[in-house]
């Protein structure tokens, strides 16, 4: 007797495991394993998805208009090329969905986030890995992979779970050196944390380019993951291609409340950025001073390499972490087993982290 079967490849591919939220036994626990806002989100935003609870029998806004056009305003875009999402991550699968299919091939750097190979292998295609440079995406190795199969090209930036960044020349470069047909996604998802001058979250190569998107999420600086809410800013032909394919109520009522209130909210984003940046900074010293090495980061976790021996590797310093309360993210799926991913939380979780660090790497 046969059963339904899925398309081949599909049952090949692993799931993502996303960060884990729970520690057995311990009595108090300080998340940091999943680069969620460190001051939670805005208190107008909590306000606005109260407010909405009233309306819950309504469908929403199936174009997310009021939304669009806050989004279009406060970063200066054009509202009609954005198109929004159940996190950025439906934009993601939703471009690969329509851009790569079978046999195809998209690109990506050694260390980029899970998610664009996973879309990928969804739509039967081939997912390359470019080798990185001092865990930053190396613009020559990503060009190198380049065939006449190749459909798109994912460039997290700042990337995920390295924490580096590739200034706005290299990207002009790197899109400069694909070919016209060939998708080039910017996951901009860190990029309110950014604060260098040579950096663009890549809107301006949207703006001057027919193949390239950028995307962006309400999950990180904003406080809103739990809603799941993310946009696309696209060329025009593009965003009519995904407002084709996507649900035609993909954003929820009060996802879009609050993510109109985060918006007019810039004090409360500009508040986060500050904390986070002293608290990643503050961090950092504290590694330094026990001897850790970690990669400089850019986003609001900092990815750190821990020693080979028992009692003091990745493994079994995530398991006495985990042990007292504090859960941090493995980086095995990354091809980075030697490290872990800590992302900046509140002060009681930092504190508790480097204090539970320190018993191990006493500062020198």
């Amino acid at each position: 007797m046969t059963t339904p079967q899925p398309r081949p490849g599909i049952l090949d591919i692993t799931p993502y495991v996303p960060g884990a939220s729970s520690a057995p036994g311990a009595a108090r626990i300080f998340k940091l394993s999943s680069n969620e806002s460190a001051l939670g989100a805005s208190p107008k935003a909590i306000t606005a998805y109260n407010e909405a609870a009233g309306d819950l029998f309504s469908y929403p806004d199936g174009g997310s208009t009021a939304l669009r056009d806050k989004i279009a305003e406060v970063y200066g875009l054009d509202a009609s090329r954005i198109v929004c999402g159940a996190g950025s991550d439906e934009i993601l699968q939703l471009l690969t969905k329509a851009y790569v299919g079978e046999g195809d091939n998209i690109i990506q750097s050694d260390h980029g986030f899970l998610v664009y190979a996973l879309a990928a292998k969804s739509c039967g295609a081939e997912p390359r890995f470019a080798k990185e440079t001092n865990l930053t995406t190396d613009i020559d190795a990503m060009l190198a992979l380049v065939d006449d199969r190749t459909r798109m090209m994912f460039v997290a930036n700042p990337n995920n779970p390295t924490g580096s960044y590739i200034p706005e020349a290299e990207l002009l470069r790197l899109r400069q050196g694909l070919r016209d047909d060939v998708l080039l996604v910017i996951d901009a998802a860190y990029a309110e944390f950014m604060e260098q001058p040579d950096y663009n979250g890549g809107e301006r190569l949207v703006d001057r380019f027919d193949n390239v998107v950028m995307t962006r999420t309400f999950s990180k600086i904003y406080g809103l993951a739990a809603l799941r809410l993310g946009w696309g800013y696209c060329p025009p032909a593009v965003a009519d291609v995904l407002n084709r394919i996507r649900g035609p109520f993909n954003v929820t009522l009060p996802a879009q409340a609050a993510g109109l209130a985060a918006l007019e909210d810039q004090g409360f984003v500009d508040k986060n950025r500050a904390f986070t940046c002293a608290e990643r900074d503050w961090m950092a010293g504290r590694l330094a001073a026990m001897g850790l090495e970690f990669a400089p980061s850019f986003g609001n976790f900092i990815l750190v390499k821990f020693p080979s021996s028992a009692g003091l590797n990745a493994k079994d310093i995530h398991a006495f972490l985990r042990s007292e309360g504090v859960i941090v993210r493995k980086m095995g799926a990354y091809k980075l087993g030697d490290y872990l991913r800590v992302s900046i939380g509140d002060k009681d979780a930092n504190r508790k982290f480097i204090e539970l660090l320190a018993r191990k790497f006493p500062s020198s």
